[in-house]
């Protein structure tokens, strides 16, 4: 399987009014194309890790399937261009693409792909669950626990994260990708094959939250999505149509809710059944 996310190279450093030769690990971005019945359906550039993980997420994510058995096969190519990620679905999945595909009216290059019209890019995600609570501390705990998880951004500054933790467990997935998109949806992939319920939990990022990002973790079913930026306010009213408590700004002292607030305890006393 294809897996070289980095990659040695040598730089110049001019630090103080001196030059001296030095080495840096950088992280390596390919073009990933995600193919389902042998068409493409989208080019990214991404990180060449998990890229099984990234195709089932995508798929999930994109509304191109609903459980991970419906993909009755999956295969990583690499090529001097790039690396193409092959999927083939169950013949009722297969037969909704094709009709979608057939229903474009012409090329997606904005980054929303295989639809057909603005009314459908501005689509409510699906609504999640509103059992679940958590304790504000809890979550701030987690977002501090992040950093030292992500080894691959350790190693170069440049990638971001997407993590998912439940209560009594921790952060128990991270996935790592040069796109924020893509490691979520590397995530969704990876929470998908482990059978993992997203609404048990949440998703932790550490980029700017779009409209996108509330869109998938919705489709996850997560309850609370969690980042260190700000997000945008098609993000917000997203998050609240889906009933997603929407925490940005995450710092060492706090952070901001925007969306659903009455789903965290403020408090930090736990109550012990006898």
């Amino acid at each position: 399987m294809v897996d070289h996310p980095l990659e040695r190279r040598a730089k110049l450093v001019w630090r103080g009014g001196a030059p001296s030769l030095s080495f840096r690990l950088v992280a390596e971005e390919r073009a990933i194309a995600l193919t389902f019945g042998g068409s493409t359906n989208a080019v990214m550039m991404a990180t060449p890790a998990d890229l099984e993980d990234f195709g089932i997420g995508f798929a999930l994510t994109e509304g191109i399937i609903a459980r991970v058995n419906e993909i009755a096969s999956i295969e990583v190519i690499e090529s001097d261009f790039g690396i193409e990620v092959r999927m083939w679905l169950e013949s009722d999945r297969a037969d909704e693409l094709l009709a979608r595909r057939r229903a474009m009216t012409g090329p997606a290059g904005c980054g929303l792909c295989g639809i057909e019209s603005l009314e459908q890019a501005c689509l409510a995600p699906p609504r999640v669950s509103d059992e679940a609570t958590f304790y504000a501390r809890d979550l701030l705990e987690a977002m501090s626990a992040l950093p030292a998880l992500q080894e691959l951004n350790q190693k170069t500054r440049a990638v971001h994260a997407a993590g998912f933790w439940r209560p009594g467990s921790g952060i128990d997935l991270v996935r790592e990708d040069v796109g924020r998109h893509n490691a979520l949806d590397k995530l969704a992939g990876a929470l998908i094959r482990k059978n993992v319920c997203g609404a048990d939990g949440a998703i932790l990022l550490t980029s700017r939250v779009s409209v996108e990002m509330v869109q998938k973790t919705a489709r996850l079913g997560a309850p609370v999505l969690v980042a260190v930026s700000a997000p945008t306010l098609l993000a917000i009213q997203a998050a609240d149509q889906a009933g997603v408590t929407l925490v940005a700004v995450a710092r060492a002292d706090g952070f901001e809710i925007f969306t659903h607030p009455d789903r965290l305890i403020f408090s930090d006393r736990r109550i012990i059944a006898a």
